[in-house]
């Protein structure tokens, strides 16, 4: 099993920035990538970013290419998301996954362990 505990969310103003953690726990040996996925109230859980552990490789959404970081730090097992530019679009529950895939992988089925999700909000 994996534990993930995400922190750093709340609330910011548009242009603002924020930066989310997600500290993993247990057999974390057996995740290969880490993501982030966002859902906002009434909308499907959408895939934001992912790191692979190993290489710190990454991918993006095409909404957040530019904006948003993610980057990992291996010695702490954890993720980051760093978020600049925030627009009011970006206001969701935040979740972070891991999944023992090599390939990465925008499905939410296809992590296996997820986060409780921290809110971030952007005021207009």
């Amino acid at each position: 099993q994996v534990q993930l505990v995400e922190s750093g969310g709340g609330l910011v103003q548009t242009g603002g920035s924020l930066r989310l953690s997600c500290a993993a726990s247990g057999r974390t040996f057996s995740s290969s990538v880490m993501a982030w996925f966002r859902q906002a109230p009434g909308k499907e859980r959408e895939f934001v970013a992912a790191i692979r552990w190993s290489s710190g490789s990454t991918y993006y959404a095409d909404s957040v290419k530019g904006r948003f970081t993610i980057s990992r730090d291996n010695a702490k097992n954890t993720v980051y998301l760093q978020m600049n530019s925030l627009k009011p679009e970006d206001t969701a529950v935040y979740y972070c996954a891991a999944t023992g895939r090599v390939i990465f992988t925008t499905q939410p089925l296809a992590y296996d362990y997820w986060g409780q999700g921290t809110q971030v909000t952007v005021s207009s």
